[in-house]
Order: C-alpha cells, then structure tokens, then sequence
C-alpha cells in the first residue's frame, strides 16, 4: 500500500500544481468575465418597464403565435405528443443559438473604447455575451418546466442528457460567435449575411413542424437537415425530455455512431474559430 502511495503521490501533486497555475494564469480573466457577464444582464433591459420579463415573454409571444398558426391554421403537428412544449422546447433553444452568436458578432466592435483604454484579453468579451445568454437560457428552461407540468409530461432522469447537449450547443455558438466577432471588425456586411443564414436556418432546422414531414417528401433531405448540430441537439432533448416519437439523427441513420457526425462539425467550427480569433485578436485596437 505504501509503495502504490508513493508511486501516486507524485501525480497527485502534480495534477494539483497544474490546477493552481491554472488558477493563477486565468484568475484575472475570470474576475473580468464575471463582471461583464454581471453588467450585461443588468444593462439589458435597463429603462424598460418590465425589465427582465422580456426574457420570457418574447420567446413566449413567438410561442403563442406560432402554436396558433401550426395546430389551428395549418394543422401541423398534432399527432406529436405534447406539441405545445416541443414546439416551445425548439423556439427556445434557437433563440439561444441566435443570442450567443449576435451578441458574440458585436462584442469586440461594441467594446472598441474599452480595448482601446485597457490591456485585457479579448477573448473575454465574446465568451462573456456566451454566458449572459446561457443565463436567459436557464430562466426559459424553468418556463419550460412549468410548461411540461402542465401538460402531464413525466420527468425523469433522461433529462439529465439535456446537460451534455446544450453544453455541445454552447460551444456550437460560441466557436462561430469568435469568428464572426474576428471578421465583423473588418468587413462590417458579415452583420447582414448572418441575419439572413439565420432567418434561412429558422425554417430549414425542425423548429416549426416534425422532421417526419420532410421524411415524407425526401429521407436524404431529412438526413441532410439534421446534420446540423443545431437541428441534432434540439431532437435529441426532445427525445430526451419531451417524447421518444421525435426522430433523432440516429433513427435517422440507424446507428449511434451518427451522432459524432454533427460533434465534429461543432468541434471544427470552434477550432477554426478560436483560431482566427487568437490570429486577428493582436490588431482589433487599431482596426476598430
């Protein structure tokens, strides 16, 4: 016992040593990114008369407009159980998606006095926009909750899976909010040309009807549409948490293995982004 003591002690030690430097190294970040994750959430709605209720109430208006046009109009997705919360479960986590990459694409040029005055590093900016919406998020996940209380929808201990999945929708957003925030101080019309891949994006991911649908009309569009990692997170908590009838991108593909096609994507883009970002981040004073 002594001598596998001894033997580990020194990893032990070490794995310690590293956790300090990091602590050490990142700790002015933190404090940092705190406090501008503080001051957004304050300042975003300051003056308005409802003040953070807007949180709610605008992914619930969408909500309510939407559920009324789809179920009584157009009469889609009533044979999907509990629609009213998938369909909630799909308007809320797009809209996150939506917030952390705009408020990422506008981060470094809304900040341009502050870098200009003060030596900090950039990256703190975009991952701080990334919080403040995660923190809408988790208020919109409560409503959520709520929601599927109402509707006699069970929980159970599948909604744990929701953890990895928005973590995986995280890091999908905050790797193109780094490289929309790096190419916005150059070319300004990147502000325009992701407004419209969003709007396209809204109706091309399975936010508003059933995958089944476009099963119906062309299973290679169906596999294609959920490649997205934004249309593969929203159906697996779906499945997860709502309903075991929404289609995920393995029933899809007929193999677990198929969901490491959209990982990857999310994994590239935020390489590719965090480096272009680090690349750019040197010159964003005098650029800006």
């Amino acid at each position: 016992m002594l001598l596998i003591w001894a033997s580990i002690t020194p990893i032990i030690i070490s794995i310690v040593n590293f956790i300090k430097n990091l602590k050490i190294k990142y700790r002015y970040s933190s404090i940092l990114l705190r406090q501008l994750v503080i001051t957004d959430f304050k300042l975003r709605y300051k003056g308005s008369a409802l003040g953070y209720v807007w949180t709610l109430l605008r992914p619930l208006a969408l909500f309510a407009v939407l559920y009324v046009v789809f179920i009584y109009f157009l009469r889609i997705g009533g044979d999907v159980p509990h629609y009213a919360v998938y369909l909630l479960m799909g308007v809320v986590l797009w809209n996150y998606f939506i917030e952390v990459t705009m408020n990422g694409l506008s981060a470094i040029v809304s900040k341009g006095d502050l870098m200009r005055k003060l030596a900090f590093p950039r990256y703190v900016v975009v991952v701080s926009g990334s919080f403040s919406a995660l923190i809408n998020l988790s208020i919109n996940l409560i409503v959520i909750a709520f929601f599927m209380a109402i509707n006699g929808v069970p929980f159970t201990f599948n909604l744990l899976w929701g953890i990895p999945l928005i973590f995986e929708l995280f890091v999908f957003g905050l790797g193109i909010a780094f490289l929309l925030s790096a190419l916005y101080v150059k070319f300004r019309d990147i502000n325009y040309i992701w407004e419209v891949v969003l709007q396209a994006g809204f109706y091309a991911t399975p936010i508003l009807y059933p995958i089944s649908l476009v099963i119906e009309k062309s299973l290679l569009a169906a596999q294609i549409m959920i490649l997205n990692p934004v249309a593969q997170i929203i159906q697996d908590i779906r499945f997860e948490a709502i309903t075991h009838e929404s289609i995920t991108i393995s029933g899809l593909y007929g193999s677990q293995y198929s969901r490491l096609i959209p990982v990857a994507i999310v994994v590239v883009f935020f390489i590719i982004g965090t480096l272009y970002f680090k690349k750019r981040s040197s010159g964003f004073a005098e650029d800006l």
